[in-house]
């Protein structure tokens, strides 16, 4: 028995010496990989020192979490669009983004950089023929697509991050697979993270009435795998010619009722040549979760027949794209900035262009405003993202806390003229690592109710003073500082 024992103890030794050496050699090919990808340095350091504090899980975190699909494409999209198409039509649109007759108004003509910017990096093809309907709310957005919905007569395509099993949720299923039935075209693709798979109910409805579905990137562990990479966006297209965008998710969480605010947020509903682009976005994600191409016919563009001029670009950006489209139209919009900036966001993590814009702005006279949740749905983010407030503070930002509930909205205005609605935050995960899709809005209508919008949100904020912030607990401060450092992984 004593030989068993001391055998089995010399082949302990050496089968955890052999662990720990695979291990550390693991580590470093992990530390090569990561030095040779060369990202922001911010986030290098945080990869570096979670593998050293944490050893095992601080390798699992970069191994899930630290991948960069923008340098490895995800899509496949010969099948999807016809290049050669986009491709002229970008340039054309690109010649006449110096002498479209919008550029005719000298206020407008100032964001003109930011036309050719998208243009340029994302195909974000200008369009003017277009209705655009804010919808604040759940109520409204959900009332609204409702009846869009039923009176679809050819295809719906829809696309969401969250798709709950509950009330508005089984209502909107019902829909679908009632349109399905009648032979309408229903396609449905749902993140596989936010909506933790689709429920058996929902998916044994949409199998029976033919409503075709597919998860996007199926995960097995909902909270783990591939957490960064996940399909943030919120479209709707109906017969190509009608789109809802914007940050209202499925869930009865974001209808509000008994007079009482609790999920504050806002959505576009789109009627024109906008919804193209949608119809787009739509069609290359339907192609990489199916693998089936849409063909770009008439049936899924047809002519627009919307005697409105509202001009608007749709922005889709993600890892699988060459440039943080998103990210840098933001970045443009608030460093050409002339008067004032409106920020409404559930989260504030900033990458460093956008931080400097902010502050920049602010220092150089711009009235710089941000709404921003009293209360976060996620304490860590929160925190991390109250690291950021001494320094906007100090640049002269102007900063509300939100009490009405939680403010989901993910809204900007520049200038009175500018507008962005869409699904993107103001944190590192929408600019690198998730699926977004932003309306860019060049008009003096949709800016002045969203900043009508703005006016009353911050009539239920408290304003945050950078004296009264300065004199937090420093337990605060240093749960704050902390969360910091996590920043680059939320």
């Amino acid at each position: 028995m004593e030989e068993f024992w001391s055998k089995l103890s010399v082949f302990w030794q050496y089968f955890s010496t052999t662990i720990i050496i695979g291990y550390y050699v693991l580590v470093l090919l992990a530390v090569i990989k990561l030095l040779l990808e060369n990202k922001n340095p911010l986030k290098t350091h945080s990869y570096l020192l979670a593998m050293v504090l944490i050893p095992v899980v601080g390798l699992l975190i970069y191994v899930l979490f630290g991948q960069d699909y923008r340098r490895h494409k995800m899509f496949s999209r010969k099948a999807a669009v016809d290049q050669v198409r986009i491709d002229e039509y970008t340039q054309e649109q690109l010649d006449l983004a110096s002498q479209h007759e919008l550029i005719d108004d000298p206020e407008v003509k100032d964001k003109a950089n930011i036309i050719r910017l998208l243009l340029s990096n994302n195909r974000s093809f200008l369009t003017q023929s277009n209705r655009i309907t804010l919808l604040i709310n759940g109520e409204n957005k959900f009332a609204e697509l409702k009846q869009c919905l039923l009176a679809a007569r050819d295809h719906i395509h829809m696309e969401y991050y969250i798709f709950d099993n509950d009330n508005i949720g089984n209502e909107l299923a019902q829909i679908l697979a009632q349109k399905a039935r009648e032979g309408v075209e229903v396609r449905f693709i749902y993140d596989d993270v936010g909506t933790s798979h689709l429920s058996k109910s929902f998916k044994s409805l949409f199998d029976e009435a033919g409503v075709a579905h597919y998860p996007f990137m199926p995960v097995y562990i909902p909270r783990l795998s591939r957490a960064n990479f996940r399909d943030h966006r919120k479209i709707v297209v109906i017969d190509g010619k009608t789109g809802f965008v914007g940050g209202i998710n499925v869930a009865d969480r974001y209808i509000n009722k008994d007079d009482r605010l609790t999920w504050r947020d806002t959505h576009l509903k789109i009627e024109g040549e906008a919804v193209y682009s949608l119809q787009i976005v739509f069609m290359l994600n339907w192609y990489f979760v199916s693998n089936q191409g849409l063909p770009f016919s008439t049936k899924f563009f047809p002519d627009q027949d919307v005697n409105y001029r509202q001009c608007m670009q749709i922005a889709a950006s993600g890892p699988d794209s060459d440039w943080a489209s998103i990210m840098q139209a933001f970045f443009m919009a608030i460093s050409t900035a002339r008067q004032q900036v409106l920020i409404t966001t559930p989260y504030f993590i900033p990458n460093e262009p956008i931080l400097t814009a902010l502050c920049t702005a602010a220092l150089g006279g711009v009235d710089v405003q941000i709404v921003f949740p009293y209360k976060g749905d996620n304490k860590i983010v929160q925190a991390a993202s109250m690291s950021y407030m001494k320094e906007v503070l100090e640049a002269g930002v102007k900063v509300h806390l939100y009490t009405g509930g939680f403010n989901h909205a993910k809204t900007m205005v520049v200038d009175g003229i500018l507008s962005s609605v869409g699904t993107a935050n103001m944190d590192f995960r929408s600019f690198d690592q998730n699926f977004e899709v932003n309306a860019f809005i060049y008009d003096r209508e949709i800016a002045g109710q969203l900043i009508d919008q703005f006016a009353k949100d911050k009539a239920q904020c408290v304003p945050l003073h950078l004296s009264r912030w300065q004199q937090r607990p420093i337990r605060r401060r240093l749960a704050e500082s902390t969360s910091r450092l996590l920043a680059p992984l939320l």
